[in-house]
């Protein structure tokens, strides 16, 4: 039996569990698993997995979670502890235990996909795989194939969301790996405002493989600012493809910070469909042990005088490996657009390994757009002008390393997250550092050092 047909067994038997659904969402999972079907999994002689293999996901033996059973205090361990409109989802299904919608503003709509399909289908169904079709990869298909639970967010015009919205994915450590597939979409209306936290976790030990799809929709003059922290086992295996579609005047930022997993593949795909739209991608990837992170973006600037700006970073210690592919497109006619990007990485270790690839296409001819990449080791001269100072080596290079998060982590808002990152990028460190100082003083350590020498 192929590792394709495994899949598809599973999509079967669950098919025949559902019973009668709807047309439009029969044909979409028939559309998937045709589309699977016919593409299987992807190897490496595939331009857009040439580093990343995705045999673990493949060969991997899973079942669908049959509840969400979590505890309370298990879960409030886990849990990001700031006030927060919150949906809960264990491997993969909706917790209404663990979910709170109290402060949930006028003018806002968030509910489980589940419920949204059931109270109005149609509505769904006009945006559900408008941005991700099933022809985007082999993990879009399958989500389309498999698609059960999720979350929708609707924003009406004029709507300004004060507290955060946290989608929380619980991962378990089952005895036999369990996959979800989850759905969200997020229909942001003309000058609506949100920050939308997406938080995947688990328990030690968890080995699930979490198949995400995202597709954010923003009409004229909407923000959103959109988190992304991935902490999740270090053997959790973990897809994840958020697509945007941007109006007039909106403002899209993306903080996409990944600290756990075994096997990591994000994607972004922005579409920059009118003047004015600006995209943020800011992007932190720390990885150790064994640990593979592949992180894809690109942005489409389909029109004129749009914005878009990069900044990722890579942290890499012993044996791990980091992917990074930034592309930026400038369509035919979009001129004066700006477009800028940036990847620099870290290695901690001989031994660890980074495969960086900035790209620009660009068919207009009044344009700014810059790209780069570079790859570098903790300077041992600032680490020795630190340790005169009489700071010990593992809280010098932990300081180093934290200065070199520093650009990207000074913009992160949500001291709850940036705490959390610090935590694992730098360890326990004696207060929390001012980011932006320490990239100045770490920069300036060399003058001082040699003035002693």
């Amino acid at each position: 039996m192929s590792d394709e047909q495994k899949f598809l067994d599973i999509l079967e038997t669950r098919n025949a569990q559902r019973g009668a659904e709807p047309t439009w969402i029969a044909a979409r999972r028939q559309a998937g698993a045709a589309r699977f079907e016919a593409i299987g999994f992807p190897n490496r002689r595939i331009e857009a997995f040439k580093y990343t293999d995705v045999r673990a996901i493949a060969r991997g033996e899973f079942s669908l979670a049959g509840d969400a059973e979590f505890s309370r205090s298990s879960a409030a361990a886990l849990t990001l502890p700031i006030e927060a409109i919150r949906l809960t989802f264990v491997d993969g299904l909706f917790s209404r235990a663990l979910s709170d919608l109290s402060k949930l503003p006028q003018g806002a709509s968030l509910a489980p996909l589940s419920q949204a399909l059931a109270d109005n289908h149609e509505a769904v169904g006009s945006a559900l795989g408008r941005l991700c079709s099933v022809d985007f990869s082999a993990f879009s298909a399958l989500n389309m194939a498999f698609f059960e639970e999720g979350a929708v967010l609707r924003l009406a015009p004029g709507t300004v969301v004060e507290t955060p919205i946290i989608l929380q994915f619980l991962s378990r450590a089952n005895d036999q790996p369990v996959m979800s597939h989850p759905r969200v979409l997020v229909e942001a209306g003309a000058r609506s405002q949100v920050t939308l936290i997406e938080h995947q976790v688990g328990e030690e030990g968890a080995a699930n493989f979490t198949n995400l799809v995202s597709e954010l929709m923003l009409e004229r003059g909407a923000m959103v600012t959109h988190y992304k922290l991935q902490e999740a086992s270090l053997s959790d295996l973990h897809v994840s493809s958020l697509h945007l579609d941007q109006g007039r005047d909106s403002r899209f930022t993306s903080f996409n910070l990944n600290l756990g997993g075994a096997l990591v593949r994000n994607d972004i795909v922005g579409e920059l469909n009118a003047q004015g739209a600006e995209s943020n991608f800011f992007g932190l990837f720390f990885a150790q042990g064994r640990q593979h992170v592949d992180n894809h973006t690109l942005a489409n600037h389909n029109a004129p005088l749009t914005f878009s700006n990069e900044n990722y970073k890579g942290i890499l210690n012993d044996r791990a490996h980091g992917v990074f592919n930034g592309k930026v497109v400038v369509k035919r006619d979009s001129q004066k657009i700006e477009a800028h990007q940036s990847n620099a990485n870290l290695l901690l270790s001989d031994r660890a390994e980074i495969d960086t690839k900035p790209e620009l296409e660009i068919y207009a001819d009044d344009v700014k757009c810059s790209h780069g990449a570079t790859t570098g080791q903790l300077d041992a001269e600032a680490i020795y002008a630190l340790r005169t100072r009489g700071i010990d080596e593992q809280t010098a290079r932990g300081l180093l390393t934290l200065a070199f998060a520093g650009e990207v982590m000074e913009k992160v808002r949500v001291d709850a997250i940036a705490e959390r990152v610090e935590l694992a990028v730098a360890g326990k460190l004696p207060v929390r550092f001012d980011l932006a100082g320490l990239v100045e003083t770490a920069a300036a350590l060399d003058e001082p050092a040699n003035k002693e020498g």
